[in-house]
């Protein structure tokens, strides 16, 4: 990887079927409250994976500045949202469940639990990280793990997207993706057992393989705010495993997909085509920057060996202070070199809002 860099995960795509009522959960629940985009326009490119034709949506990338990954909060405005016509279970295929940083799981379980009582009892993870889980408004599976490294302290037990948790068919196959293709080439744990002893959802209770994959140190401009994520991939043994959005559009309720914040696009499509994951979307098939709104850059996509989504984003444009035309041009900085902690600071002083 020495021709481009993956920094971390970006954001975590959540299709809802009311994208303020989402919003303002994770913000209550969360914490997530800090905008760094919206937009309200038409998805023209996107057609592989929205029946073909361009899609009108409205969606948000909000973060915590506590540390993490961000949430894509994601509706369609002039399309109803079609939702899983089954009930996920454990080790169905795509992502089931998305890892939330929390620097004290038990502390943060006490506060939870009291407003919110679709929540686990608190355990272990196969690793030995201390976890529980919580399913929200709409029935998306969030896995809270410890994590006592914190960004910037906002006073708050949890932080940003830690990693995602993705069914898979063939385990050697989807290991040898995620380490070989995205980095994640430490194997925390490699277990076979039940996957949980609380019903959070079905299939919990039956037996199923577990690899939790982590990352060397990451590089990059954003990469101390995404920290440090893992990626855990359950196969079901005792299941016969369903594609999650099998006949579904992207942008659907769900976890939509994992977007990593990369650097060198060009070079990341060689390698990818390379390892036989070569893009299916291009946002900039030309070479010129994609709009996305208060924000410029080049999105693309692939698959895992089951079909789930990978994004990466390289980011060109990022707005500090929208009203006062202040951008931070991406292309003209060292792009190992983190950004400043006072930056984010003060894109949490104008962004942190509920509308």
């Amino acid at each position: 990887m020495d021709n481009f860099m993956i920094s971390g995960i970006q954001q975590i795509g959540v299709g809802t079927e009311d994208f303020r009522k989402s919003w303002d959960w994770y913000i209550d629940m969360f914490g997530i409250d800090v905008k760094i985009l919206e937009d309200d326009t038409v998805a023209e490119r996107m057609l592989p994976y929205t029946g073909g034709k361009p899609q009108q949506r409205h969606a948000c990338i909000a973060v915590s500045l506590q540390g993490g990954g961000g949430f894509e909060i994601w509706q369609y405005s002039k399309r109803k949202p079609v939702a899983c016509p089954f009930t996920i279970s454990v080790g169905d295929l795509g992502i089931f469940a998305a890892k939330l940083n929390c620097c004290d799981v038990a502390a943060f379980h006490r506060e939870l639990s009291v407003k919110w009582e679709h929540c686990t009892s608190p355990e272990v993870l196969p690793d030995g990280t201390p976890c529980f889980y919580v399913k929200d408004l709409y029935g998306n599976i969030f896995q809270i793990v410890e994590n006592k490294n914190v960004f910037i302290n906002q006073g708050r037990l949890t932080g940003g997207m830690a990693g995602a948790v993705i069914g898979v068919s063939d385990m050697e196959a989807s290991v040898k993706f995620y380490s070989e293709v995205l980095g994640y080439s430490i194997v925390r744990s490699d277990s076979t057992g039940i996957f949980s002893e609380h019903d959070i959802m079905p299939g919990a209770n039956r037996k199923c393989r577990r690899v939790i994959l982590a990352s060397p140190k990451r590089k990059g401009a954003f990469a101390e705010l995404f920290g440090d994520s893992t990626i855990e991939l359950v196969q079901a043994l005792e299941l016969t495993p369903r594609k999650i959005y099998e006949g579904r559009y992207w942008g659907d309720p769900g976890f939509i997909q994992v977007c990593f914040d990369v650097t060198n696009m060009t070079a990341l499509g060689e390698f990818c085509r390379e390892h036989g994951h070569p893009f299916t979307v291009d946002s900039c098939p030309d070479g010129r920057k994609f709009d996305m709104g208060d924000a410029s850059g080049h999105f693309t996509y692939i698959e895992d060996p089951d079909g789930t989504l990978i994004e990466f984003v390289e980011t060109h444009k990022v707005p500090v202070v929208k009203k006062l035309g202040w951008f931070i041009d991406m292309s003209s900085r060292n792009p190992e070199k983190p950004l400043p902690k006072f930056l984010f600071r003060l894109m949490g002083l104008v962004s942190r809002q509920r509308k």
